[in-house]
């Protein structure tokens, strides 16, 4: 049970970028022992605001108190040292560097009691916070090593490694599996009990109705309201966010299915995956369901030629292809939606133009000259499409919020024109009214007899949109599901470690 005791408070905080007010006279408490959620659509102002109260951003007015003491110098260590610390939905660690090394970059003098960095006693230091945040990590491991649910972990275990007062979530479950997001869940209790405010900031519904104690809701830079989190349920809290009524979220397919688009047999890659089988149909949406470390990302790697199959084979519309790389993969129709945006999808210091036009640039071409208007023009057309929130297709994606930084990244698939379309996660870490809009053009694209294969690790979302269900389990195909038939319990079922394939999985259509 949180106190009644107020550990942040923020007094009419404003924001602006050039002509675009991002905060307007936002007021916020938090108390000690709370689990505050900041619920809003993206781009409602929620990461300025955490990255003011992280130092990382000076506000234009405004004042931020921590136990009763002002903050004036607005620098990231200086407020780490006030007690604030923030989990940032990317990942921010340098990848040659061990966990250890990582979480106490800069501040290695704590450990070693001098500049001379005693690499032993840090790793061991940190073994211990691992330990006691229940992560099964070694401290010695290098970052490039692990997976993106493990450096998820590292990132949460470095700000739990401040000691603060004040720990800000930014989608911390976005990257990690139900086991960690128990681990999860049981570390904020313990924080809890210790005093510690959270901030917490997730699109997962259930999680937050699950976690926090109060939410407040931002819209377009305004503070909507703060209420007590079992006041609230879910589609009172999607109305304040989003100003309006989903009644759908996920629309009926009016797509019929056609021909076989791709064809895949016998796929295989060392340890990564084996005898993966399926056929993808004009106008479908095939799921590809399992844990996380199942496979699933492995296989669209393959399938898009960054990380080719060792054996079995691929078609394309009755052709065999060879995807050796990307281009190959391109040329055949093929089109790829990461789910990590920032280190694969994007180039974030580049513009909403450079970016959605960088798979397509030989179609604006002509004699080595760039046709720019005909670019500039295609592109200000699929951002419409798209509704994509900017000042214009000149503003640098990494100032996007993360769900317009999705949306430039489906552009840019987009504007190539794939048959074949492989979704990874496409709406990791965005809000509930960008999902909405998501899940309307997957249906647009299967409407024009696209094929699209989706891997998801929401089953609501597999379930609401896919025609048939691929379940894979440690790297093994183990079941291919009608719609009809699958439930979330069948498949946690064949996504469950240690279960035999079975011995022929039929392909076709259901």
């Amino acid at each position: 049970m949180h106190s009644t005791q107020q550990i942040l408070q923020v007094k009419n905080l404003s924001k602006s970028f050039g002509e675009n007010k991002v905060l307007d006279n936002i007021s916020f408490q938090l108390r000690q022992g709370e689990v505050h959620a900041l619920m809003g659509e993206n781009g409602a102002g929620k990461s300025t605001f955490m990255n003011i109260l992280a130092g990382l951003l000076q506000p234009d007015e405004g004042s931020i108190e921590l136990n009763g003491k002002r903050l004036d110098a607005f620098n990231p260590i200086a407020h780490q040292k006030a007690g604030i610390a923030m989990i940032h939905q990317e990942i921010m660690m340098i990848p040659e560097l061990t966990v250890g090394q990582n979480i106490f970059l800069g501040r290695e003098k704590e450990i070693s009691g001098s500049f001379l960095i005693n690499d032993k006693k840090l790793h061991r230091k940190v073994n211990e916070i691992l330990k006691d945040t229940g992560l099964s990590l070694d401290a010695s491991a290098r970052m490039k090593d692990l997976s993106l649910a493990e450096m998820q972990m590292v990132e949460i275990a470095k700000a739990i490694s401040y000691d603060a007062r004040v720990i800000i979530m930014d989608e911390p479950t976005s990257a990690i599996s139900d086991r960690e997001v128990e681990k999860l869940f049981t570390l904020i209790g313990k924080l809890k009990k210790k005093g510690v405010g959270l901030i917490y900031i997730s699109h997962k519904m259930d999680e937050i109705f699950r976690v926090a104690d109060t939410i407040t809701v931002l819209r377009d830079g305004r503070h909507i309201g703060t209420e007590a989190a079992n006041h609230l349920d879910h589609e009172m809290l999607v109305t304040r966010m989003v100003g309006r009524k989903i009644e759908t979220l996920y629309p009926e397919s009016s797509a019929k299915t056609g021909h076989v688009l791709m064809t895949v047999r016998d796929l295989s890659l060392d340890d990564k995956f084996n005898h993966i089988e399926f056929d993808l149909h004009q106008g479908e949406v095939l799921g590809m369901a399992g844990l996380m470390g199942a496979g699933r990302t492995e296989i669209a790697l393959a399938l898009y030629g960054m990380q080719p199959a060792s054996s079995g084979t691929i078609a394309v519309n009755g052709q065999i292809v060879r995807l050796n790389n990307v281009q190959q993969a391109i040329q055949a129709g093929i089109g790829y939606v990461s789910e990590d945006r920032k280190n694969v999808g994007l180039i974030t210091s580049l513009t909403i133009q450079q970016n959605m036009s960088l798979s397509s640039l030989s179609s604006f071409a002509t004699k080595g000259w760039l046709m720019e208007e005909e670019e500039v023009n295609a592109i200000e057309q699929k951002s419409t499409e798209l509704q994509l929130k900017s000042s214009g297709i000149k503003q640098v994606v990494g100032t996007l919020s993360g769900g317009n930084q999705q949306k430039v990244v489906l552009g840019k698939v987009l504007m190539a024109n794939p048959q074949i379309i492989i979704l990874d996660e496409p709406t990791r870490g965005v809000d509930i009214g960008a999902k909405s809009e998501i899940y309307k053009l997957i249906r647009q694209l299967t409407a024009l007899g696209k094929g699209v294969l989706l891997i998801s690790s929401e089953l609501p979302e597999i379930l609401g949109l896919s025609d048939r269900i691929m379940v894979i389990s440690e790297g093994r195909q183990t079941a291919l599901l009608s719609r009809q038939e699958a439930s979330q319990e069948l498949i946690m079922k064949y996504a469950a470690p240690g279960l035999a394939p079975p011995v022929k999985i039929n392909t076709s259509k259901h």
